[in-house]
């Protein structure tokens, strides 16, 4: 009995950890060459992460140095207003990388009070960017790209209303 409990007393993140180890040990000794790659490829990934995991915890430290809570709240709180919707679209379309670059970022920037609907916004607005422009030119034909980059705009807004009315109880 005290083994199973000295089990689930062990974080959900070892347990993930352990498996994933025996799993790569229980395939090497069927396939060592694919277990070997499949290792090197996992690595390579991981350091690719890591890196630009760094550059985002400390761009993090960064703005939490420089850039005061008030400031944020004034800029993206609740009473930000028009301006605050203007920020959080803008950005999100200047802003560009892969989710996991930016979830630690939008996660600090909620705790320091950027409204629900805000970030609704920022993260409904992640393909609109001037950099797939071009490229949707060029497979959708102007017309296309410039009305699904209209509705995705306005839709950010939509979405972001209803999320806040939902998650605050009122809408922004």
């Amino acid at each position: 009995m005290r083994s199973k409990n000295r089990f689930q007393e062990i974080p959900a993140g070892w347990k993930f950890l352990i498996t994933v180890v025996l799993l790569y040990l229980f395939v090497a000794v069927f396939d060592f060459d694919f277990a070997r790659i499949a290792f090197l490829q996992f690595a390579e990934t991981f350091f690719k992460v890591v890196k630009i995991l760094l550059f985002v915890f400390g761009f993090m430290f960064i703005v939490n140095l420089f850039v005061k809570t008030e400031t944020i709240q004034k800029h993206l709180g609740k009473d930000s207003g028009a301006k605050g919707w203007f920020y959080a679209i803008a950005g999100s379309i200047f802003v560009s990388g892969p989710p996991y670059v930016l979830f630690p970022f939008l996660g600090e920037l909620k705790k320091q009070g950027v409204k629900d609907s805000l970030l609704v916004a920022f993260l409904n607005n992640r393909n609109v960017n001037p950099t797939f422009l071009p490229v949707m030119i060029f497979y959708f034909g102007t017309a296309f790209s410039v009305i699904v980059s209209i509705y995705v705009l306005l839709f950010s807004f939509i979405n972001g209303w209803i999320m806040g009315k939902l998650l605050d109880g009122k809408a922004d």
